[in-house]
């Protein structure tokens, strides 16, 4: 940590569909910030544009949980496989526009599993709707099933997390099948399917597909929360320092 800073990080949490809707949000996401130095807050799906632009001007990061599925056809991407468990409009339309006024600042971003997928899909990516028919063939990787993932050589990420390859835990059955121009894929499993995105115009903006809040505390996964909090905490002192010289 740096000088002490304990940057605020908001966590976007899943919102129920009932008559009184309610955000729930897993402690494990707000523990591994906790553990790497950051001050976890839920970021309730609420307000207008407005009231997201004073939320932002508050937060020093922001981590993108996972979620359930979209509604493509919400986003205009084609009908909803059948197979799809959308989340409710009101937290997709919210999440799209968190997305948006945090990359328009800069402020650190890290999107988990369906938090990946927004960050892709916030700046023209696609989906796969459902593996493995979008895939014949392809492992599953839906119910906290093991597999490897290799990051690309010289990306952002693997400077980050300081392996060429990890052991990760899948929870999914949506996946990024192609990022819009500002992304690019920077881990694979062995099959192609993308497991981690990376903004390279950004201080910090990174997406991973597995669960690292999963993988026990120790390991390298934990880089990644690390490596958040840092770039919000250096945010912090800079702003800090900028406001100190005005």
């Amino acid at each position: 940590m740096l000088h002490g800073a304990r940057p605020l990080i908001g966590i976007n949490g899943e919102l129920t569909a009932d008559t009184a809707p309610a955000v729930l949000l897993k402690n494990r996401y707000a523990d591994a910030v906790l553990k790497a130095g950051g001050i976890p807050v839920a970021i309730p799906p609420v307000g207008g544009p407005s009231d997201l632009r004073r939320l932002i001007e508050r937060l020093d990061g922001v981590l993108l949980s996972g979620g359930d599925d979209f509604d493509t056809a919400r986003l205009g991407l084609g009908p909803t496989h059948p197979a799809a468990r959308p989340v409710p409009s009101a937290k997709q339309d919210f999440d799209l526009e968190l997305v948006r006024a945090c990359l328009e600042v800069d402020l650190p971003l890290l999107g988990i599993c369906y938090g990946m997928q927004l960050l892709a899909l916030a700046e023209g990516g696609a989906l796969h709707q459902h593996l493995p028919d979008d895939r014949p063939a392809c492992r599953s990787h839906s119910g906290g099933v093991l597999h490897a993932v290799k990051l690309v050589g010289g990306s952002r990420m693997r400077r980050i997390v300081e392996r060429d390859e990890l052991e990760v835990v899948s929870r999914h059955h949506q996946a990024v099948a192609h990022t819009g121009s500002a992304w690019t894929a920077c881990a694979h499993d062995d099959e192609g399917l993308i497991e981690a995105i990376e903004r390279p115009a950004s201080n910090f903006a990174f997406g991973v597909q597995w669960h690292p809040e999963l993988a026990g505390e120790g390991s390298a996964h934990d880089r990644l929360f690390r490596a958040l909090v840092f770039a919000a905490a250096t945010r912090v002192i800079r702003r800090d320092h900028s406001g100190a010289g005005a």
